[in-house]
């Protein structure tokens, strides 16, 4: 695991399910910048592809350890324990679904290493204290500024 001032990374082995029948285990890097304090990224290292990376919020990531969470792209949940039985112990595992309209992947990770990792992103930017970080109103106003400077190139 590497750290820095401004950045927390870790590398993960993850379960990529293809099917009931077949899965592989592939390096996942974990990334989380305080100048970005509300995203983390996932870059998935898939066999024979370019790596792909995947950002969504950090609190997606933080719930879907104890609960199922999101409603669009990204869903994070518990793996259920064999049984189906009610634990108040954290579960062992977490899926991560990633859809892009009819396409989706499904992963399974330890849920572990993805708390060690959150909870190094926690002492870069404890949670509820990204706003601290965040500068929107100068992120927008660049933004809008590199939209009208190319609309102008082009028109």
């Amino acid at each position: 695991m590497r750290e820095s001032v401004q950045a927390v990374q870790a590398e993960v082995m993850m379960s990529f399910l293809v099917s009931e029948e077949l899965a592989f285990r592939i390096p996942v890097e974990l990334r989380y910048e305080s100048t970005d304090p509300y995203a983390v990224r996932l870059t998935f290292h898939l066999p024979g592809d370019a790596p792909v990376t995947w950002a969504f919020g950090r609190e997606l990531l933080v719930d879907g350890v104890n609960g199922a969470t999101g409603d669009g792209d990204v869903r994070v949940s518990p793996v259920e324990p064999a049984g189906g039985g009610v634990t108040t112990e954290l579960p062992g595992e977490v899926h991560i679904r990633l859809q892009v309209g009819s396409d989706q992947a499904l992963f399974r990770a330890g849920v572990a290493p993805i708390i060690a990792f959150l909870d190094r992103t926690d002492k870069l930017v404890p949670l509820g204290h990204e706003q601290a970080l965040a500068d929107f109103e100068a992120d927008l106003d660049e933004a809008l500024d590199r939209i009208l400077a190319e609309e102008q190139s082009a028109g």
